[in-house]
């Protein structure tokens, strides 16, 4: 269900990114609340870190999902997302976006800067993702 509080728009003149999982441009109304989800990991509670990409991707948008919920949100109503990448290559970006189109099949992707990275904070950590949600 799309978030009343906020806009995902892709402006013409800009090529359109959501083919790479991601938009361009997201505008917040004014009096909205802002949630901020620190960096997650591919790792439960059990801090297990699986060797494969895809399941901690996976994870990683599971425990975001589990911050939100906290807070009354869904994955819908993130704005905003950061996601750091152990090793980038081209199979980790369509990875990405393939979760990333099961979660936002509307492709009203986050707006997402995506940094890859030497190495995170744990051994086998191959992802982390902050979020920025938006209230109802």
């Amino acid at each position: 269900m799309k978030n009343p509080n906020f806009e995902i728009t892709n402006p013409e003149g800009i090529y359109d990114p959501r083919e790479h999982g991601y938009s361009h441009v997201a505008t917040i109304l004014t009096g909205s609340t802002l949630v901020y989800v620190a960096g997650q990991g591919g790792s439960k509670t059990d801090g297990i870190l699986s060797k494969d990409f895809r399941t901690q991707v996976q994870i990683t948008f599971y425990n975001i999902e589990l911050a939100l919920k906290s807070k009354g949100l869904a994955l819908q109503d993130v704005a905003k997302l950061t996601t750091l990448v152990v090793n980038y290559d081209n199979e980790k970006h369509q990875v990405l976006i393939e979760e990333s189109k099961k979660i936002w099949p509307d492709l009203m992707f986050p707006v997402n800067t995506l940094i890859p990275v030497h190495k995170l904070a744990l051994d086998g950590m191959l992802i982390e993702i902050d979020a920025t949600a938006v209230s109802r």
